[in-house]
């Protein structure tokens, strides 16, 4: 709950307590002239740029308009920007975002809220109603943010039941654009597709890639909405600047992809009121689910590559034992200075040759980092990635989880069949609930004449700047099964946490972690998780630009990341 400020305890000479009044906001004179709305909604409906004054609507990459000088009264602006700073701010951060936002402000007292609050839910909700020619619900959602050094909130489409309309009121001080904090605005994959077999087609929607299909049926016409790609964001093509007292609206649709940029100012702040009208929302096509990654057996190369490779102490029968107790306990493991000395310092100075050829990997929406190119790799970390993906490696996998990497680890069900055997041999069950022995018997040999599943595994070598991070999201089916996952980090001598780049894990449905891995020069994590464990990487900020007081300016690490599947 927001806590409440404590209100003047003035008096009137009478003796009455002095009731603190609502000052009233006066609206723009745009929103309040007929013409000027009746252009705008012409402009809105046939998708063309329309400006008048302080107003100026832009189709591209999807429908959104900019309102200047949103309220006529400067003193109210002022008296209103001191009310929202003095409330109650939560820190919120997960992997979409990080930033401080107030509790629900529908029903917040004071002097100014509720005056540009009756503003935003009469008047311009109105106006709104009229220009999209859709009814608005009068109930809104509406809280304030605070955006400070190193916040943002990452591409997303505001998708959520029954939103309709975004909004945006900025109360910032003078702000440019080198001080990040822009509302970006992203493109996206889609294309037109027009069906020869319709009698017309109709571009109607904000949308590249949809379209609206006029259908001739009994005498009437109905509205059909085709989309034939993806779906997905691609570049940012238009940054807008916040600016005091400017209040920014857009449809929510399936394209209405985009972001707050990282705030890069270290003495600014980027105030907001921001929410959403309710009503009927746009049709919407199927999810878009991404082609499963390929999964590979291991290769055939021998211990000797782990001999050459593995610090000694973890090829150690004894301290494996030690380590897979370990790990049954808790799933998880952090293996410190896992590789050759000598071998992770080659490894460590061949990923910043330029040889390497590293591709952008997104959509941004789900994922922004650099991926490597196998084919091009110096001898030494290609072979770092064999290793990675040998037989024997998959065996010693075995030996430090206890998980099946390989046909020669013990299992649980070896365990199973085990105790099945002296079953069937003693001829006895053992409870009343039990199958017969003869039936205990036939399950064994139809196990045991089953082929036994290939454990596969699937790899990337990854770097990671400034501005790089993964999100969650509902259609990643490769992260929704039983795995097994391996970080190794080179090139992040000294990394914070405050940096961002840890990989978080939280189960699903909630915002709590589960466990951090944060990365560390020649450090090998392991994790174990299930179906309902998710993960991210934590956007890297702008502090990991900045130079060190005992260092270069830090501008990369690296991680090879598998995922290993019995």
């Amino acid at each position: 709950m927001t806590s409440k400020r404590k209100k003047s305890d003035g008096t009137a000479a009478g003796g009455k307590k002095k009731e603190k009044r609502e000052e009233n906001a006066e609206i723009s004179g745009i929103i309040q002239d007929a013409d000027i709305k009746e252009k705008v909604k012409e402009a809105w409906h046939r998708r063309k740029p329309f400006s008048h004054g302080g107003l100026v609507l832009d189709c591209q990459p999807f429908p959104h308009c900019v309102l200047n000088n949103f309220i006529q009264n400067e003193g109210f602006l002022e008296n209103l920007q001191k009310e929202l700073l003095a409330l109650n701010f939560h820190e919120k951060s997960n992997d979409l975002y990080k930033f401080k936002q107030s509790d629900d402000l529908k029903q917040r007292k004071g002097a100014h809220i509720p005056g540009l609050r009756t503003v935003i839910f009469d008047q311009f909700r109105h106006w709104l109603s009229d220009v999209l020619d859709t009814e608005l619900e009068p109930v809104v959602d509406v809280s304030c943010a605070k955006y400070e050094y190193t916040d943002v909130l990452l591409c997303h489409d505001d998708e959520l039941e029954g939103r309709r309309v975004a909004f945006i009121f900025y109360l910032v001080p003078p702000w440019e654009a080198s001080d990040g904090g822009t509302l970006d605005l992203y493109s996206v994959d889609g294309q037109y597709h027009k069906d020869t077999l319709l009698y017309s087609v109709s571009l109607v929607s904000p949308i590249t890639g949809w379209m609206a299909v006029c259908l001739a049926s009994r005498g009437r016409s109905s509205r059909l909405w085709l989309f034939l790609e993806n779906c997905q964001p691609k570049d940012v093509v238009k940054s807008l600047v916040p600016q005091w007292n400017t209040l920014i609206f857009f449809e929510v649709s399936p394209v209405s992809f985009h972001q707050v940029a990282e705030v890069i100012s270290e003495d600014k702040c980027r105030l907001s009121m921001s929410g959403w009208f309710h009503g009927t929302p746009l049709e919407r096509p199927p999810r878009y689910v991404e082609p499963a990654i390929p999964r590979n057996p291991h290769l055939p190369r021998d211990e000797e590559l782990l001999l050459e490779w593995v610090n000694p102490v973890y090829l150690d029968m004894a301290y494996q034992a030690q380590m897979q107790e370990e790990f049954e306990e808790s799933s998880e493991i952090l293996l410190k200075n896992f590789l050759k000395e000598d071998k992770f310092k080659e490894v460590n100075e061949a990923l910043k040759k330029t040889e390497i050829q590293w591709t952008r990997r997104g959509p941004p929406n789900k994922r922004n980092y650099e991926r490597a190119e196998l084919q091009a790799l110096p001898p030494c970390v290609s072979t770092c990635w064999e290793l990675l993906s040998s037989e024997a490696f998959f065996l010693l996998l075995s030996n430090f989880t206890g998980l099946k990497l390989h046909f020669l680890a013990p299992g649980s069900d070896d365990e199973e069949e085990e105790e099945e055997e002296q079953d069937c041999a003693a001829g006895s069950t053992r409870s009343l609930e039990a199958a017969a022995p003869e039936q205990q018997c036939s399950k064994r040999n139809e196990r045991k004449s089953k082929e036994p599943s290939t454990p596969v595994c699937r790899g990337e070598l990854r770097r990671w700047g400034t501005g790089d991070y993964t999100l969650i999201h509902d259609t990643d089916l490769d992260n929704m099964e039983f795995a097994l996952d391996l970080l190794l980090y080179c090139g992040c001598e000294n990394w914070q946490s405050d940096l961002g780049g840890f990989t978080s894990y939280i189960a699903s449905g909630e915002d709590e972690e589960l466990l951090t891995v944060s990365p560390e020069d020649n450090a090998l994590g392991l994790v174990y998780r299930d179906k309902e464990t998710l993960r991210f990487i934590k956007h890297v900020n702008h502090r990991s630009s900045q130079s060190l007081e005992d260092g270069p300016v830090r501008r990369h690490f690296y991680d090879f990341s598998f995922v290993y599947y019995e």
